[in-house]
């Protein structure tokens, strides 16, 4: 019996991924190289789907829960993957960590349903902010971040990804009629003269 669908949409099924399911996150990550090229100079390494399993928030962060998510088709094979913490640094602050969709579908609008799907499953469990960082010079997600209407609130040098150190720009979206001033009083680390 499979597990039910934390949200679903015209075409896929969104599901949190289990222990069971790495071997086919890992063919995934494979299969799709793109996002890991870009970032990380690099292709997945072989404990990459563990890797992204078993990643936490740093010690002293709060939060209240994270979910790895694969987006399945009708057949069940993945066309995308995400990871989420919810009420990450302050209560309403939801994180996208990762959002990788399959090569295949680029361009093809996939990406935008299954984003939209995403938010609007993370407004209903109390989402009034999304947040994400995204690596400065990744054309594809800087485009998209800003077509789905997330606005850079700083950005961070020296972050470490794979044989890169990259630049990532914090990106935040309101889901809720609040203003970036309220919002950096609740994450101060996002200001922008933050160290």
């Amino acid at each position: 019996m499979s597990a039910p669908a934390l949200f679903s949409g015209r075409s896929f099924r969104a599901l949190e991924i289990v222990e069971e399911d790495l071997p086919a996150l890992q063919r995934f990550f494979d299969e799709n190289p793109e996002y890991f090229l870009t970032v990380g100079g690099e292709r997945a390494g072989p404990d990459t789907a563990l890797e992204e399993f078993s990643d936490r928030p740093p010690a002293g962060w709060p939060w209240d829960g994270k979910w790895l998510i694969r987006f399945v088709d009708d057949a069940g094979a993945i066309v995308a993957v995400a990871d989420v913490i919810s009420n990450l640094l302050a209560k309403g602050v939801w994180h996208v960590g990762l959002f990788i969709v399959a090569t295949r579908l680029h361009g093809s609008g996939a990406a935008r349903e299954l984003y939209r799907s995403l938010e609007d499953w993370a407004r209903q469990g109390g989402a009034t902010w999304m947040r994400l960082n995204v690596v400065v010079g990744n054309a594809r997600a800087e485009r998209f971040w800003e077509g789905a209407g997330y606005s850079e609130v700083r950005r961070r040098g020296g972050v470490e990804i794979g044989r890169r150190v990259n630049v990532v720009r914090v990106m935040l979206k309101p889901l809720a009629d609040e203003s970036l001033p309220a919002y950096l009083s609740r994450v101060p680390r996002d200001r922008p003269e933050s160290p």
